[in-house]
Parts: structure tokens; sequence; C-alpha cells
């Protein structure tokens, strides 16, 4: 027969009585054998009844039996004195046998083993405590608590001990000594709140005071204020508040208790007081640690406050903000400014003059002067600000010298200060002193704008001769700048002596370095024709075309020429543009060559006749693109102009060549007929 595989359930249907597994081992585990099961039987005699796993019918059994249990227990005590588990089964037996003496005895002999046991302490206490034996409880919990001090655990059971008795004053003793060794801040709440519970809110404020000491948190101190606020006064709350903020200090001082400080004064209506509040914290705290006082801050002025308060608010978050970053970059000078702006807009003169003082401490990193250029207007906005504001001139006065006396002049200087600092005291109605500073400035460092600024001075002050004086000494400081040239001459033009200002104007072009000649030269030209002296100015443009022959000084030349209204005024500018022609043509000058032929064009179509016009632009020039190789072997594309003119002068000068070439021709085929009749001739001879 094969295999018949696994058999086959025929009846999938469920019994209708179901068997769980947990019946299964219950039933197991009641039909054991007799010889299995434990057995349980009562012992009773007249002092005790309790269960054992074995029959006694007699005292004498029963001590047999507790007798028996006590030689286990010391047996195992034997095997592992540390195992303190043994120790307190030992002891709960003694218990069970109502044996409190023996127990006693085991619990002793286990701290002798080890004292440090908070467990066995716990159990110890504990069965005095259920047996009523309160007396011996209180010796085993101040025995605890004097050689373990710092397990809080001793501690409570010892004062719930003593409340539970009705005995508070043992009570407050024992927190006494618990708030010696100075416990965690439960410890001083419990004591407080037991305090409280009997009303005696003197003591409480009592032990508040040494808890604030032991935790100075300021959690603390917001506790003992509320708790003030509860049973005290509204004084008692505010000395609270005051003492907390004499003892944190800046180092350890918390938003919060400003912000509950505030908000108890505004609780009592005191609404000025909460703002002075409010503003005394933001003035003290930094920023970082002072983002919730800004909200209650703005909260509460939105609440209590006028327009001047929101605003204030919005001044004071501004200021610490500025003030975060200059603790994060103090060299930042346009930091300092808007801080200083804003503090001339509160319109604190002291804090805005210890603002002042504190952005010019901030020395630049370097003595270059590109550090100092920010800083230097810090000076300058003091002194102003002194000026205008406070009008305390002689702080401001005190200021210019100071920033003088810090710029070191040997390397750089700053004219805008010197010049400031004459101008004050010219409003000063101090004139002298006014020239002493910008002669001490010339004699120090001088510079050009120190010039200009103290010869704009003395023209105000119609001093001209201090002028000259000064022109003088500045051409000498900088001989090659014309515009100095140019304003010592309209001076002296001013004043009616057109013969000097001629004579500076030569002197000037005279010196071999200008810085711009062609300003001079335009200046002197300019001069010369508004004083109507043509021939002058034909001379100069002669005289500066022998040293330049800028396409754009022949185009002035021309425009010269027609601006005189005269009769031949037209004939002249052509002149020019057909003798500047000439000469770029002759200098192959292409590029300048254009822009003169493009000012003819338009100086005909201004002032000339339409022939006139057809006939310059048959000489305009065309534009063409060419090809150029390059010298690794590529080509270039540029662009290059061709001139009407030149073709013309280009076909002539080739139809001469062409001639002279036939004429040669002719002149070799003549001496060549005559070379072979002479031979000829001489053969037949």
């Amino acid at each position: 027969m094969g295999d018949r595989g696994p058999p086959r359930v025929k009846n999938k249907a469920p019994n209708p009585i179901q068997i769980t597994a947990e019946q299964l081992l219950r039933e197991a585990f009641e039909r054991r054998e007799p010889e299995l099961q434990i057995p349980k039987h009562r012992i009773s005699d007249l002092e005790e009844v309790c269960f054992v796993p074995v029959i006694i019918k007699s005292d004498y059994q029963l001590q047999e039996f507790q007798s028996r249990k006590r030689r286990e227990f010391e047996d195992g005590i034997r095997r592992n004195r540390l195992q303190m588990g043994n120790w307190k089964r030992y002891a709960q037996f003694e218990v069970e046998q109502n044996e409190f003496a023996r127990a006693r005895s085991v619990f002793e002999r286990a701290l002798d083993v080890t004292y440090q046991d908070i467990p066995l302490w716990l159990a110890y206490i504990d069965m005095e405590m259920k047996s009523r034996n309160i007396q011996h409880a209180r010796n085993l919990l101040d025995r605890a608590v004097t050689l373990l001090p710092r397990v809080d655990k001793f501690w409570y059971k010892y004062v719930y001990l003593e409340e539970t008795l009705g005995n508070i004053a043992g009570t407050r003793q024992v927190f006494e000594r618990w708030t010696m060794w100075e416990p965690d801040e439960d410890a001083w709440s419990a004591y407080i709140k037991m305090e409280k519970r009997y009303g005696e809110y003197g003591l409480a404020r009592t032990i508040f005071e040494k808890f604030t000491i032991v935790h100075p948190e300021p959690k603390n101190w917001i506790k003992w204020a509320r708790f003030e606020d509860d049973y005290g006064t509204p004084e008692n709350v505010r000395e609270v508040f005051t003492l907390a903020i004499d003892t944190l200090g800046d180092e350890f001082m918390d938003e919060k208790v400003f912000i509950a400080y505030a908000r108890f004064e505004a609780k009592q209506k005191e609404y000025e007081r909460a703002r002075v509040v409010y503003k005394y914290a933001l003035d003290r705290l930094p920023r970082s640690k002072a983002a919730s006082l800004y909200r209650h801050y703005t909260t509460f002025e939105k609440q209590f406050g006028d327009t001047d308060g929101i605003e204030d608010v919005i001044l004071t978050k501004r200021r610490l903000a500025y003030e975060s970053e200059i603790k994060d970059n103090p060299k930042n000078f346009d930091i300092w400014f808007d801080l200083t702006r804003l503090e001339e807009t509160a319109g604190d003169v002291t804090r805005v003059r210890e603002t002042y003082e504190r952005a010019i401490a901030q020395l630049p990193p370097s003595q270059e002067k590109k550090h100092w250029r920010r800083y230097i207007y810090l000076w300058l906005n003091y002194a102003v600000y002194e000026e205008l504001e406070t009008n305390d001139y002689q702080r401001a006065r005190e200021i210019y010298r100071a920033c003088i006396k810090l710029v070191p002049h040997k390397i750089f200087t700053f004219a805008k200060v010197w010049i400031a600092f004459a101008l004050f005291e010219i409003r000063r109605l101090d004139v002298s002193g006014a020239r002493k500073i910008l002669g001490q400035a010339i004699g120090m460092c001088p510079k050009e704008r120190l010039f200009k600024g103290y010869v704009d001075l003395e023209t105000q002050l119609r001093e001209f001769d201090r002028c000259r004086i000064l022109y003088q000494k500045y051409l000498m400081f900088r001989p090659e700048n014309c515009s100095a040239w140019i304003k010592y001459a309209e001076l002296e033009r001013m004043l009616g002596d057109l013969d000097l200002a001629r004579h500076i104007y030569e002197l000037g072009l005279k010196m071999e370095e200008l810085d711009m000649p062609e300003l001079l030269w335009k200046a002197y030209i300019d001069f010369e024709f508004e004083e109507e002296e043509y021939d002058c100015c034909r001379t100069l443009y002669e005289r500066l075309l022998e040293k330049t022959s800028h396409v754009k000084v022949w185009i002035s030349f021309a425009r010269f020429e027609i601006s005189l209204d005269l009769e031949d005024d037209k004939e002249r500018a052509e002149n020019v543009f057909k003798r500047a022609e000439k000469e770029f043509k002759e200098q192959g000058l292409k590029e300048e060559r254009v822009v003169l032929m493009e000012a003819w064009h338009k100086f005909e179509q201004e002032c000339g006749t339409p022939a006139d016009v057809v006939e310059i632009e048959k000489r305009m020039p065309k534009t063409i693109s060419k090809r150029q190789r390059l010298d690794d072997g590529t080509f270039e594309e540029y662009y290059d102009y061709i001139f009407p003119m030149d073709e013309g002068d280009q076909q002539s000068k080739m139809s001469k060549l062409m001639d002279a070439a036939a004429a040669w021709k002719e002149n070799m085929r003549k001496k060549q007929e005559s070379r072979a009749t002479a031979q000829s001739s001489g053969g037949i001879k």
C-alpha cells in the first residue's frame, strides 16, 4: 500500500464546549498528586494566629517552628551578610510573631552591617509606626536624619509624623534642623506651606528670607512676592521686588522679575510705577534677555498708555536693537550714526552726550584715512548738535579742538574739520579766531581744499589783499593746478586789473607741467573774448595750435570766427576748416578728419548756402569695411574712410605718371632708331 499522506479533518465545526489554555493549566495545577501539593494548615495558640506550611497542634510545636525558622534566617545571614533582603525578611518574621524586641535586634544588627541602606531604615521606621511605637519611631528618625542628613525621605517622614501627632512646635523644630543643611526648594516650600496652614504668616515671611538667601533664583523671589501679595501689603511686595533687583544684579537678573513687578503695579493701578519698572528693566537688560519684556511693555502701553508712551516703547526697542549691533561690532560707525540720531530725536541731552562720547571713543583700527572717513563725521555731528540744539558754544569749541588734536595730521588730515571749525568761529563773530584756525591748518598740513575754503572766506569778507596772498601761497604749493591760476585771474578781473589778470594767465601757461592745461587756455580765450579782444583770441588760438593740433581746437577756432558777426566771419571760419583739413590730410589722421568734416558740414548747414552744403557733402568720407591679417594668421575686420578728394588726387597723380612713362617710352624708341640708322650708314661706306 502506498503513502496516504496526512489525515484529513472530516468535521470542521466548532466544539460546543470550548476549553481555554488557562483552564487547562488551572485544572492541571489543582489535580496534582497530594504529595506534591503544599499543605496549608492553621496554627493556633493563645497568643497568635498565622499560616505556616506545616501542621502544628501545640505550643511546643510552635516554639520548635519558630526556632527552626530563626536558624534558617541566621544561616542565610551568615552566608551573605550584605544581602539586606534576608535581614528584612527576618525582621518581618519576628514582627509577625509579635516579637518586636527581636525584630529591633535584627534591624539594629543589619544597621551595624551598613547604615547607609535607605530602604532598611524606611522598613525599620515603618515597622515602629505601624506598631504605634511612636517614641521608638521618633528616635529612629532622629538617628536617621543625624547619620544621613541629605536623604529627604527621612525628613519628610519626620515632619509628617510630628504634624500628624499635632506636635507643631516639634514639626517646626525638625524643619529648622532640616533647613540648616540647605536642602532643595521643595523642602523650603513644604516648610512655608506648613506655616501657612496654621496662619503663621510672619514665620513664613522669615522662612522666605532664608529661602532666597540659599536659593536666590528669580522664580523664588517671585514666589515670595506672590506670598506678600496674598497675605501682606503692597509695600511688602515692593520691598521684595526691590530686594530681588538689588540682590540679583545685572548678571543674574531675569526679565520675569521685572514683568511680575510691573504687572503687580498695573494691578494696583499704579501705571506710572509700572512704566518706570519697564523702562528701568529695558535699560539694564540686554536685548537677548528682554524679548518677552518688550512684548509685555508694548501690551501695557497699548492698554494704559498714550501716543507718547507707545512711541517711547518703539524708541526703546530700536535703541536696544542698535545697542545689540554695536556690541557685536563696536567699529560699525553707521550704527553709531543711527543711534545718535535716535537719541537726538528722544531729546534727552544727557543720553545724547553719553552716546556721542561712547561713539568717538571707538577709534578706527589703523591710521589709514579710509578707516577715518566715517568716524570723523561723529565729531562733526557732535559739535553741530552742541551748537544748534544745546547752544553750548564752549563745549562745541572744545569738541572741534579735541578732534583736531586727535587726527594724525602728519599722515593725513581732514579739511572739512578745519573749515567747519573756522565757520563756527565766524558764526560766533570771531573772525581773527577763524583766520588763526585756517592759518594753522595751512601751516600744519597744506591742502587744496583748505586754500579754497580760506580764499572763499576772505572773498566773502572782501579782504582782497589777503586773497592775493593766499593765491600766491596756493600757487607756490601747487603750481600745476590750473584751477588756482584761473581763480586768481578771475579775482583780478573782478577787481578791474585786466593787465594783471593777463599776466597771471601768461604765467600759468609758462608752467612746464599743468594738470589740465586745456582749461587754462579756454579760460584765457574766454577772458579775451568777453573783453572783446578778438585779435588776442586769434593769437591765443594760433599759439595753442602750435602746441597741439587737436580737432576740438580747430572746431572751437572756427566757431569763434563765426560768432563775431563780422563781414568776413564765414570766410575766416572756412579758412580755418580748410587749414585743419589740410593738416590732418598731411598727417594721415582720418578719425580727426572725419570729426572735422562733420563739424564743417553742420557749419555749412547753419551758415552756408545750399550750394555750399552740396559741395561739402561731396567731400564727406565714405565708410568701408576691410580685413587685415594678424600675426597669429587670423584676420580682423576694421572700418576705413575714403575721401573723394583723395581719390581725385590719386587719379591725377596716376595720369601724370602714365604720361611720363609714355614720354620715356617714345624717347627710348627714337634713340633706338637713331642707332640703327647710324649702323646702316657705316656699312655702305
